[in-house]
């Protein structure tokens, strides 16, 4: 069955046709044998282009959704089942099955729609690990502040050198308290929406040059310049700036923070003919620090949430262990890529690949 085959409505009479469309979820509409006989914009967005006339199990392979509609057929009754969709960013979907008669052509059908729930079982999951992230990583340093008010409050309660030092660190330990809940905030809002890719536009080149002049007062704090090279050829990526000066940022801030002192960061952003994975131009942003490097067992557990490579000097820093996270989130939702690499005792480089709009 071709296109030139197929009615406007696809099998349905106009008022079912132009009902269907109203649907915001997902609706796919199948025959008696199974075969796909309607469905709606959104539907079409979630199946392949080619699924009309065809046996669903061919565009949708996934057993709990046949199963559904066999069961619907048997019964002639709803199912229900809650199915996860595979994919670069998994999709939970409540998917409903009820079986009708087509008043047009008497022929049995079932109706399947598609309830979106990804965002609701994101932010239940984000509550969660908040309180468990927060109890945790909290507990240390609300326990040292305690125990220095306590002792400001009897054996150090007329010694003003304790007082002042005492003071000094819990400021610290205030503002790191702060920071990570700062970025724990951050990266729930990331994780919720992971899974709805952004279409707006972002001047990569622009957010570049906005970091440089923001970072290089830091960065001559220790005695390092922030190189930057962006290539003239450079298309406009697809994405959501704000979130991009922030995976941006996140990154030459560790390369301030771990590259040594009086050393250069280079900062580059290429134009890329293939995209890893999924195709289609891209661009490619490096940032390299000459540094003291990352063991090779160390990079695969970058990204998870507090993990440190040097647990001491992240610490001592006001590091979170939170940062890479958020940008492997972010960069997840943009539908691009992080590669790392790194020589220990030399140099690390991050890499982050962005799909690019089309010319």
């Amino acid at each position: 069955m071709n296109d030139t085959d197929q009615p406007d409505n696809h099998g349905l009479n106009p008022i079912e046709g132009g009902l269907l469309e109203r649907f915001p979820d997902p609706v796919v509409v199948v025959d008696s044998e199974r075969l796909v006989v309607a469905a709606n914009e959104a539907a079409r967005d979630l199946l392949p282009t080619d699924y009309f006339g065809r046996d669903l199990s061919l565009s949708l392979r996934h057993p709990d959704v046949l199963a559904a509609v066999d069961a619907a057929f048997t019964s002639n009754g709803d199912e229900e089942r809650e199915i996860t969709m595979p994919g670069a960013i998994p999709r939970v979907f409540d998917l409903r099955v009820f079986g009708l008669r087509n008043a047009a052509s008497d022929r049995v059908e079932a109706v399947l729609v598609f309830r979106d729930v990804t965002s609701a079982k994101r932010s239940d999951q984000m509550r969660a690990d908040f309180v468990a992230n927060v109890s945790h990583e909290l507990r240390s340093p609300l326990s040292a502040m305690i125990g220095f008010i306590e002792t400001l409050r009897g054996p150090a309660k007329d010694d003003e050198e304790a007082r002042d030092r005492f003071l000094a660190i819990m400021q610290g330990e205030a503002q790191r308290m702060g920071h990570l809940i700062d970025d724990l905030l951050s990266l729930s809002r990331v994780e919720v929406n992971e899974h709805i890719a952004p279409t707006g536009a972002a001047d990569i080149g622009a957010i570049l040059v906005s970091l440089k002049e923001m970072l290089s007062p830091r960065a001559a704090a220790r005695d390092m310049i922030i190189e930057l090279d962006v290539a003239k050829d450079l298309p406009i990526a697809i994405g959501d700036p704000d979130q991009l000066h922030q995976v941006f940022r996140n990154l030459v801030d560790n390369a301030i923070s771990y590259g040594r002192s009086g050393t250069p960061i280079a900062l580059r952003a290429v134009k890329v003919d293939r995209m890893p994975r999924i195709g289609g131009a891209g661009i490619a942003v490096s940032v390299r620090d000459q540094g003291e490097g990352i063991p090779d067992e160390e990079i695969p557990r970058l990204t998870e949430r507090f993990y440190r490579a040097d647990k001491g000097r992240s610490r001592s820093m006001g590091g979170t262990g939170l940062g890479l996270a958020i940008v492997k989130h972010i960069v997840s939702r943009h539908r691009g890529a992080l590669a790392v690499e790194s020589t220990v005792g030399q140099s690390t480089t991050f890499t982050v690949t962005l799909p690019a709009q089309s010319e």
